[in-house]
């Protein structure tokens, strides 16, 4: 063990934490635990192991990461565990659980997150990079969020959900279905309800990107088209737009698409 860690935190001799990590006090480090360079762990947080946490993490008071998932299945002995990545942020309250056996055992947070308090991410769960969940984001077991995605304040996902890039979901969405890349959603269950036209605009998509990304929306939920027809939609204009021919492939992977 090594880091700057409060008199009153206990840290297992077994943890490593990187000479430049803060600790804050009655914070509770068990075996197993990784923390990278220039880390901060507010006060009061408890993090097990088998728990890797990169460079540049900030994680704030009584967070819990690492814990035993709740599916009954789990037992503490089971070879799982969870990996973050570098320069996120976890707020109060916020509980990230380890994989279960039904997968590879493993939960795995990207780099330069955004995770609000009260938010929870459950087993086998994968979040990409630079994604913001408001407060009381709620993941289910076996989601996979891709990059950028945004959630709305108490947002309910349910297991095997896939959400795609750029996606946004309002607030008290429960999305129960896989959400494509760029669609805004709402409601519960949620419902498309446009492209995430603010979300990309600020991340310099071009008027010709953006209107692609229009005209795929509209094949895959106003035209009315049937599975294939609205496919070959997509195709088209994905041979001279990258970002709808991620659309169609994701359309494609999707074994349960949100539908309008």
């Amino acid at each position: 063990m090594s880091g700057r860690v409060h008199p009153t935190a206990v840290v297992d001799p077994g943890a490593e934490l990187h000479e430049t990590v803060e600790v804050g006090p009655y914070t509770v480090i068990g075996p197993g635990v990784s923390i990278g360079e220039d880390s901060w762990i507010g006060p009061h947080v408890v993090l097990q192991g088998p728990l890797r946490l990169g460079r540049r993490n900030r994680v704030f008071q009584f967070a819990s990461l690492g814990e035993i998932s709740q599916d009954k299945t789990a037992k503490r002995d089971d070879p799982t565990r969870v990996e973050i990545g570098d320069d996120n942020t976890i707020r109060e309250y916020v509980t990230i659980q380890r994989g279960t056996l039904k997968e590879q055992g493993l939960t795995r947070i990207g780099n330069d997150n955004w995770i609000m308090a009260y938010c929870h991410i459950a087993h086998d769960c994968v979040i990409d990079d630079h994604t913001i969940f408001a407060n009381g984001t709620t993941l289910a077991g076996h989601v996979h969020v891709e990059d950028y995605v945004v959630f709305g304040g108490y947002t309910m996902i349910a297991q095997f959900c896939r959400i795609g890039a750029h996606s946004f979901s309002a607030g008290g969405a429960g999305i129960t279905r896989d959400v494509p890349p760029f669609v805004l959603v709402q409601g519960n269950p949620a419902a498309p309800r446009g492209i995430n036209i603010e979300g990309i605009r600020r991340r310099d998509f071009t008027a010709q990107d953006i209107t692609d990304i229009k005209h795929a929306y509209r094949a895959m939920f106003l035209a009315g088209l049937k599975q294939e027809e609205m496919k070959a939609e997509l195709g088209e204009i994905a041979q001279r737009s990258v970002h709808v021919r991620r659309m169609l492939e994701f359309v494609e992977s999707s074994k349960r698409l949100i539908q309008k």
